[in-house]
């Protein structure tokens, strides 16, 4: 029997609730599509900070690194300075687990409500490949004189050939499965020289693709065109910080945070992916049960279709879309349910095989990728 080991990361907030939930669909997944799990839990987060003042330690490096898979709730908490733990914590794993992508996927599953008048499901399918590692999302940076009139900041924005040819091959190789478009989000009339060599990459690397289209467009027109025109993409692969405001703006089409997913993917072998919701920690509702745990059931389904469990990936997203339809409200107290009873949901949709089967699922689609 296949068996793949995950290390829990539950964090802070409402984290080991969506977390909690995850775990139960894993629970109906593996049963279902005969697999195990062997499971670790990690004590990352504001508690263990401020009990002991550890953030992302070295030995947890190395007892992360023998796992498989890393499955993440969310982290921050008021009582931790602002950029603490998601700098020690977040991008610390991130870093140190080489994982080099970012995947978010932007898709309005049928009977969710979107904001965007007129949306439907059939134009809002798309994939973004967010660049994990450089650029100015990650860069230290610098300051002198700080509290004085002459404070003056410096934030680096570092892109090598390396990190972004290996972000542009992998969305071109998940263009090749899905719709056979990619686009290259950038500012390259003002960022012209990081700009310059995005684009060579795009270039140069889809020669090996002749059968996927390339455009490009800035990413300021991209927050135009993505609520208006989804349908125009496919696969964008862009810069580290533009992704993380893009794909924020992505999860405004789908219906909100709550239902987002990511992975953290290493491309080799050298150390586990992480998968997680996109959402924070939502301290003020933490313990209510008001937490939506489809973010996070999404996020599972991605893990396991980088573990290769593609028919396991694909029933959890079926089964997580078919719930989400049910819901009055895709937050809060109004959802219908608690955090707990829609995992409970999900799980039995898992189980029973009930869940009518979406098409064209990026969980499977990513198996595919990953294996290859």
């Amino acid at each position: 029997m296949r068996s793949h080991s995950i290390a829990v990361l539950p964090g802070d907030g409402v984290g080991p609730e969506v977390t909690g939930a995850a775990l139960e669909v894993l629970d109906a997944a593996q049963e279902a599509f005969g697999f195990t799990t062997e499971r670790t839990d990690v004590p990352l987060g504001a508690d263990h900070y401020l009990q002991t003042g550890e953030l992302l330690t070295a030995e947890m490096v190395t007892r992360l690194r023998e796992h498989d898979a890393i499955l993440f709730g969310a982290i921050g908490s008021p009582r931790v300075p602002p950029g603490v733990l998601e700098r020690g914590v977040i991008l610390a794993l991130r870093g140190a687990m080489q994982q080099a992508i970012n995947l978010r996927p932007v898709r309005l599953y049928p009977g969710v409500p979107t904001p965007i008048a007129g949306l439907t499901p059939q134009r809002c399918d798309l994939v973004i490949v967010r660049e994990n590692t450089e650029g100015a999302y990650v860069a230290q940076g610098s300051a002198v004189h700080r509290d004085t009139p002459a404070w003056t900041a410096v934030q680096e924005s570092v892109n090598t050939w390396y990190a972004v040819e290996r972000a542009v091959d992998f969305a071109y190789r998940l263009a090749s499965v899905r719709r056979g478009r990619l686009t290259l989000c950038h500012k390259t009339n003002v960022l012209v020289e990081a700009g310059a060599l995005w684009s060579a990459v795009v270039e140069e690397v889809g020669t090996r693709y002749p059968d996927v289209e390339t455009d490009y467009v800035h990413v300021d027109a991209m927050c135009m065109h993505l609520p208006v025109s989804p349908e125009r993409f496919d696969v964008v692969v862009t810069d580290n910080l533009f992704g993380d405001i893009v794909t924020d703006l992505g999860a405004v089409l789908q219906g909100g945070l709550g239902v987002a997913a990511s992975g953290n993917l290493n491309l080799g072998s050298q150390a586990p992916s992480m998968f997680e919701p996109i959402h924070g920690s939502a301290p003020d509702i933490a313990g209510r049960g008001w937490a939506n745990p489809a973010g996070a059931c999404l996020s599972l389904a991605m893990m396991l279709g980088d573990l290769g469990e593609g028919e396991a990936a694909a029933a959890v997203e079926s089964a997580t879309a078919h719930v989400l339809a049910d819901l009055p409200a895709l937050a809060g107290e109004g959802m219908g349910a608690s955090t707990a009873e829609l995992g409970s949901r999900i799980a039995t949709a898992v189980g029973e095989g009930s869940a009518p089967a979406v098409e064209g699922s990026l969980m499977s689609q990513l198996a595919q990728v990953m294996s290859a």
